[in-house]
């Protein structure tokens, strides 16, 4: 396993076309670190968790426009934007994972076609330490990801919905499928 000095050097060694602020590649660093310490699994899927963690993010502080027409969508939010903006960029650059494709493009709001790349990105996404609401249960769930995946997964899900319905967010249509599928 990579230690997690080597993960953090990694998840900054991002693509040229890249448009992150500081803030953002220390949180880019700590999604791959989390996701390698539960990369119990074979390379390849750990090379996809590598890689989802380290370009989930790449567009995050890219303008709208340029968001806008790497997305071509005209209607979402635009925090929901860079997910699909780094999806389609990849693509166009020859990436064929779908798996990874589908982390990547949904890693905000949720996707019932995820595999364990998509899963894995979520909760690490979540479960991050750098956030700073409810440190001491996000701490105690992601050390619970190499036990319980899918449990943890779960609660992960759960937790995001009832504080979306709480603050009166909406609920995507993308994230209710989760829910119905994984319940």
């Amino acid at each position: 396993m990579t230690a997690a000095s080597d993960v953090a050097s990694d998840a900054l060694v991002l693509p040229s076309w890249a448009k992150v602020s500081d803030k953002r590649r220390k949180h880019i660093a700590r999604v791959c670190a989390l996701l390698m310490q539960w990369a119990d699994v074979s390379p390849e899927e750990r090379d996809a968790w590598l890689q989802a963690g380290r370009l989930h993010d790449a567009l995050r502080d890219a303008p709208e426009s340029e968001l806008r027409a790497l997305a071509r969508d005209a209607d979402r939010e635009p925090e929901l934007l860079h997910g699909p903006a780094v999806a389609n960029l990849l693509v166009e650059q020859g990436e064929g994972k779908a798996g990874l494709l589908t982390a990547i493009r949904y890693h905000t709001v949720g996707s019932a076609e995820w595999d364990r790349t998509g899963r894995a990105l979520y909760m690490a996404d979540f479960l991050e330490p750098g956030r700073g609401f409810l440190r001491r249960d996000r701490a105690f769930l992601a050390t619970q990801v190499p036990h319980d995946f899918e449990g943890v997964f779960r609660q992960v899900l759960r937790a995001r919905l009832e504080y979306a319905l709480r603050e009166g967010y909406t609920l995507f249509p993308e994230t209710v499928a989760l829910w119905n599928a994984v319940r």
